[in-house]
Order: structure tokens, then sequence, then C-alpha cells
């Protein structure tokens, strides 16, 4: 693998949000797409988005209209192109908490209720989906690495970790439509939670609830992966309430 690369491992995250954009709205939805990718930390701040050819094919568009997508981020200042042996379309390091003003503006911007509520509905579904269905050996290694990941997150990285664990689940589920829709959800959750500090509490009982989840998913106890799921909603639907009011 390059220097820098996206890598397979990547590549493989980028399946649930990046898929073929319709002729008629090609850029448009290209845009929209690249953006979930930021937003939810799929490449990390320094990571390099897939070559130009990849991405292209992944969203059946031309690399003509997908330079016109990456010149609009770079403008607006996420991504930065390098040139050379190891260059490539490089994602910019984003501000730790863009503070009141920019909450405030994406709050306005958001029905901040629909979109917890559809979360909840998409996570708990999702939850007792994979529990029921059971998870093969593959799968459950793969929610289990993803768990581990989020206890050995750095404070800095750990909502990029903790948004890995959930789309891992929600891949998990079966369901590519469940698995697109919540990648775009999430997306819109994130943004709020990004204008928000980071507590180490809050985070020490998400962690809890995560291993709880992961236990009850891999054992096939959908009624308790459900509830822990809801559950999970439930905090950060309080945490985000009480940032916002």
């Amino acid at each position: 693998m390059a220097k820098g690369g996206a890598g397979d491992v990547n590549g493989d995250r980028l399946t649930a949000v990046l898929r073929p954009v319709r002729a008629g709205n090609g850029f448009e939805e290209a845009l929209e797409q690249v953006l979930q990718v930021l937003r939810l930390g799929l490449v990390p701040a320094g990571g390099r988005l897939p070559a130009e050819r990849d991405l292209a094919e992944r969203l059946r568009i031309s690399r003509v209209t997908l330079r016109e997508v990456l010149k609009v981020l770079q403008d607006q200042g996420l991504v930065e192109s390098r040139r050379g042996r190891y260059g490539g379309t490089f994602v910019c390091r984003r501000p730790e908490n863009p503070g009141g003003d920019e909450l405030r503006r994406r709050v306005a911007s958001l029905d901040v209720e629909d979109a917890l509520r559809f979360r909840e509905v998409l996570e708990v579904g999702a939850a007792g989906l994979c529990a029921d269905r059971g998870l093969d050996g593959p799968g459950a290694d793969r929610l289990r690495a993803a768990l581990a990941a989020t206890h050995d997150a750095p404070l800095a990285d750990y909502r990029r970790a903790d948004t890995l664990l959930h789309l891992t689940l929600a891949g998990l589920a079966g369901s590519p439509r469940l698995s697109a829709q919540y990648a775009a959800v999430r997306a819109e959750v994130n943004g709020l939670l990004d204008c928000i500090p980071l507590l180490v509490r809050n985070l020490e009982h998400s962690q809890q609830q995560h291993t709880a989840l992961v236990e009850a998913v891999i054992e096939g106890d959908a009624e308790a992966a459900r509830e822990v799921m809801r559950e999970h909603c439930s905090g950060t639907a309080a945490l985000l309430r009480g940032f916002l009011s």
C-alpha cells in the first residue's frame, strides 16, 4: 500500500457510502456522497482519498466531473491536492470544536428531532436484525475489531472510531438500503456532535453500552441488543438536546 493511501481497509468502509449516482444529478449527488465520507471520518485527517480513477468508477461519473467535486471541497478547505510520488487528494484537519455559532447554523438547517428519531429507528432495527440473523465468524470478528478500535482510540479520534463501529453494525444487518440510510443520517448527527465537547464520563458510559451491545448481538439476543441500542441512542439525543437548548 502506498504511503498515506486509503488502502483496502478504507475502500471497504467507503462501500456503505459511495454508490453509483443518477445521471441527472451526477455532480450534486457525487458531492453529497464524498461530503458524507468526510463527515463520517471514513478517511481520517491527513489520510488520502481513493485515487481519482477508483472514485470515479465507484460513483459512475467522469473524471472531469469528479475533479469539479474535488475542486469544491478544496475551495472549502476540506481537502488538499498534493503532487509527487505519494501525491493525491488528502483530507484536511478540521477544528475540534467549531463553536456555538457553527452549532446554531447547523441546527437551523436540520430538523434535529427528526434526525435523532430516524437514527434510533435505524440503529435499533440494525441491532435486532444482526442478532436475529446471527453473525458468521468473519462478521463477528469485524464487529469485535470495530469495538476494540473504540477502546484503543485516543480522545481526538474517538468519534471516528465510534462512527465506524456503528457503520459496521449497520453493514452487517444485511440490508444495503438500511446501511446507506444510516450513513446519511449519521453524517447529519456527526455534524452536530462535532460542535460539542467530548465528555470523558459520557464516553465511558458509551463504551459500556457498546460492549453490552456487541455481546448481545454476537450471542443472538435480539431483545437485549435492541434495548441497549435504544438506550444508547437516547443518551446521545439527551446530550445533544442539552447543548442545543
